[in-house]
């Protein structure tokens, strides 16, 4: 299953690199596209967790890599407020 790294930059103008196991994360996030905090939120969780999904029915279980990158996004997307925006920089 090809895997997908895309690096975003958080509103404090630090980046991270995120992981996600599978190309569907390219169906929800768009490189060089910056998204409201809570549309960030809703598009990343919702790719990883399609992500995590294709492997279970692939090898019969989910993926924890994506699983825990939705929840390093989300731990790191509390500190932030609603209207801040977030920004997708590539994705390989």
């Amino acid at each position: 299953m090809p895997e997908v790294n895309f690096r975003i930059r958080w509103p404090d103008g630090s980046e991270e690199t995120c992981y996600s196991p599978s190309t569907a994360i390219r169906r929800h996030l768009s490189a060089g596209e910056s998204y409201a905090l809570h549309d960030f939120l809703d598009r990343s969780l919702a790719g990883l967790d399609l992500a995590a999904r294709r492997v279970e029915a692939k090898y019969g279980f989910r993926c924890s890599s994506a699983d825990a990158q939705a929840a390093r996004i989300t731990t790191r997307a509390a500190a932030f407020s609603p209207e801040e925006t977030i920004t997708c920089l590539s994705m390989t």
